[in-house]
């Protein structure tokens, strides 16, 4: 068991602001509420020795300030660039650690190993599946059919290629929907053209819903009811900046098509 020093020490000063900006950019990413954050980030500077924490989080930004005993603040921020999502897993396991950290089980040296673990990319084997099925789901559940669900899944499989190649070159998640959605509409609306027998609105809306953004909308309504309005609203309008992209790139491929 690692024993917490009652006493911050200079190499706790240098170095707790920096491991509790990572901590917070990662369940940032995660889509972890912004009150949840904060709280995290508070409990961590606590069970350091910290005197008193005070952290404000949007959605692109974090500022940690800690107030020591001799009454000196140590100021950081770092601003967020890195699209944000909903990997739940991984906010499970930082809750799990920073519990570890207050019960006094986690050195800061730990801490940030295991967040260096986090890191590492791992496969899941079952994303390009889900895809799968969700696009074929959705056209089947708005009406069409199997023939549909077949092209529609076929098209999941290229919409997840791209959200785990392209996504990292792409400057926002708005040009990223802007361009998934109008090269998927291109594919389908020319397959649709050349092969009589499908419905071009019900494999797109079949697919689209994989892209719609209604995880975000949830959080950012999630974010508001709290009390974080500003965070909220921050999330609110990027969603609808990305269903309408999303709505701009197929309306482009039906008008480039003539369908």
């Amino acid at each position: 068991m690692v024993k917490m020093e009652c006493e911050t020490s200079d190499k706790t000063v240098k170095l707790l602001p920096c491991l509790m900006l990572d901590v917070g950019e990662r369940m940032l990413v995660a889509g972890a509420e912004v009150s949840r954050i904060e709280d995290m980030l508070q409990r961590l500077g606590h069970a350091y020795g910290i005197l008193h924490t005070n952290v404000f989080v949007i959605t692109s930004s974090i500022s940690v300030t800690l107030e020591l005993a001799d009454g000196q603040l140590v100021t950081h921020a770092r601003r967020i660039n890195r699209h944000t999502g909903n990997n739940l897993e991984s906010r499970e396991r930082i809750g799990r650690l920073i519990k570890q950290v207050c019960e006094g089980n986690l050195s800061m040296e730990q801490l940030w190993s295991e967040l260096a673990e986090l890191d590492k990319v791992k496969e899941n084997p079952f994303e390009y599946p889900g895809s799968m099925l969700g696009a074929a789901g959705f056209t089947v559940f708005f009406g069409g059919n199997i023939k549909d669900a077949i092209v529609s899944a076929a098209f999941g499989i290229f919409i997840c290629f791209f959200q785990k190649k392209l996504s990292v070159w792409c400057l926002n998640q708005v040009v990223f929907n802007l361009t998934i959605s109008f090269l998927s509409g291109i594919g389908i609306c020319l397959i649709t053209q050349e092969i009589p027998g499908f419905a071009a609105d019900k494999i797109m809306i079949g697919d689209i819903m994989l892209l719609i953004p209604g995880l975000t909308v949830t959080s950012a309504m999630r974010d508001m009811i709290v009390g974080d309005t500003i965070s909220g609203l921050l999330r609110l309008i990027e969603s609808i900046w990305w269903a309408g992209a999303l709505a701009c790139g197929f309306m482009a491929a039906i008008w480039l098509t003539g369908i």
